[in-house]
């Protein structure tokens, strides 16, 4: 599973150098922080948006399409901050042997 956000991190990290004109994940950098803030957001709300119309349709396609959307720009976000798909998956690793509710509680103090 992690072998496709590998994969996917370095070419993010490749299309960061290149031209805006040559890709979209070039003119996304060139526009800046905030512009793919704003593109997480946008996903972040269609992903919602899907999940409410699979929730009552019981079609999940669109939720799939809209969360990979979401994943890709978060990913853009990360690399633009100098992170990658590892940091958070480590970040979930440490978690996976807590309770979720006691490691709210310790964010919480």
């Amino acid at each position: 599973m992690s072998d496709v956000l590998t994969r996917l991190a370095q070419v993010l990290e490749e299309r960061k150098q290149a031209a805006p004109d040559s890709s979209y994940v070039a003119s996304l950098h060139a526009k800046g922080l905030n512009k793919i803030l704003e593109k997480v957001g946008e996903e972040c709300t269609e992903t919602l948006l899907a999940a409410k119309d699979a929730e009552r349709s019981g079609n999940t396609s669109e939720l799939v399409y809209e969360t990979a959307d979401l994943w890709f720009h978060t990913l853009v976000m990360l690399s633009r901050l100098g992170l990658g798909p590892d940091e958070v998956l480590d970040e979930l690793a440490r978690r996976f042997d807590l309770s979720g509710l006691e490691e709210k509680a310790a964010r919480n103090k």
